[in-house]
């Protein structure tokens, strides 16, 4: 599965910005893109699309930056993707001449509808707040030391 950068952005961005939500501060998307790495001019194009989303709001002002419109358990990395892949689960092409349809209707009903579902239903229950969690978790080193 080939995702492109644009999402991949959004949801490390995302992520970050879950990851920061209980101190209730705005972020802003210099200190994001400092934190990740990612060139800050292209990261401000995703928080445009993010915008137009409803998936974030942007506060003006000395303390401004961006926050997540809702919290960050209501927002799916489904909705994410799809707010930045316009074409995300586009129908698949055809396979087959018009000749030879049921080729193509078997592929569709065997492989790529289910592919489909089993692909929506893993991003629908992932939300940015296991994201979240997940990433602090590697943070953190990943494993928990247990002392006697």
């Amino acid at each position: 599965m080939r995702i492109s950068a644009k999402s991949r952005y959004a949801l490390a961005a995302l992520t970050t910005m879950a990851m920061q939500e209980a101190s209730g501060e705005c972020v802003t998307v210099i200190s994001i893109s400092e934190g990740l790495g990612i060139s800050k001019i292209y990261l401000e194009q995703v928080f445009s699309l993010l915008k137009r989303a409803k998936l974030v709001t942007s506060v003006k002002g000395a303390q401004g930056g961006y926050r997540l419109s809702r919290g960050a358990s209501a927002i799916t990395a489904l909705v994410v993707l799809r707010a930045m892949e316009s074409s995300i689960f586009e129908e698949t092409a055809p396979s087959a001449d018009v000749g030879a349809a049921y080729v193509d209707r078997a592929l569709s009903s065997e492989i790529w509808l289910p592919l489909d579902a089993a692909v929506s239903a893993a991003l629908e229950k992932t939300t940015l707040q296991s994201l979240a969690a997940r990433a602090q978790k590697e943070k953190d080193g990943g494993t928990m030391m247990f002392y006697i």
